[in-house]
């Protein structure tokens, strides 16, 4: 695995100098596609220990398929991280912005320790010592690390859906609008896991 020019530590360390000991990054994935949830992942890293996966980790679209998976499973080995989930009738409840907040703060309820300072991917949120990064993803450690922990979670979650809902190719797609999941969705109509507040959704709906 080649280490890749992209997320440093800097905010961990100011967060670290100003007498952080758990720094956590928070990013969510899923945000654009017509099925399945929104994920959020947060991953704490600790004051005075280095891991040699900082080298490696990346926004997790830039990274293949095989180095997200590898990277995902070291990261839960070596660092306290938890997962939140918003599934798509909630989004289509509170609109895909809310839910992003809200599988991001259900991550946080469920890490085993309590971050002293938080770098989010640009969402504010209303916890304490919270810092919105734009681009975290591509600039931070931490939340680089939580996007592709939240990513490969989600991927798994799509796959297992491909077997669920046969006929929506989410094994490829993993929900997003490729030119062939829309051709399904046009044919079969959607299923129970697609989002129908998304217009795509409510468009196919309609043509059937």
């Amino acid at each position: 695995m080649a280490a890749l020019a992209g997320p440093t530590l800097k905010f961990e360390r100011e967060a670290w100098k100003a007498g952080a000991h758990w720094v956590a990054g928070v990013d969510e994935v899923g945000v654009g596609p017509l099925a399945g949830p929104v994920t959020a992942a947060c991953v704490a890293l600790p004051a005075g220990r280095r891991f040699k996966w900082y080298r490696f980790v990346n926004d997790s679209k830039v990274l293949p398929e095989k180095t997200r998976v590898e990277l995902a499973a070291e990261i839960r080995a070596a660092v306290p991280y938890a997962i939140g989930w918003a599934d798509p009738a909630e989004i289509d409840r509170v609109n895909i912005y809310q839910a992003r907040k809200l599988c991001m703060l259900r991550a946080f309820e469920s890490l085993a320790v309590t971050p002293d300072a938080i770098i989010s991917d640009a969402l504010p949120l209303p916890l304490p010592n919270v810092r919105a990064v734009i681009d975290g993803d591509a600039l931070s450690v931490a939340v680089a690390a939580a996007s592709i922990v939240a990513k490969v979670a989600r991927d798994a979650l799509m796959e297992e859906m491909c077997g669920r809902y046969p006929g929506y190719a989410f094994c490829r797609n993993k929900g997003y609008p490729t030119p062939e999941h829309k051709a399904l969705l046009l044919a079969r109509g959607p299923c129970e896991i697609h989002r129908r507040s998304f217009a795509p959704v409510a468009q196919f709906s309609l043509a059937l």
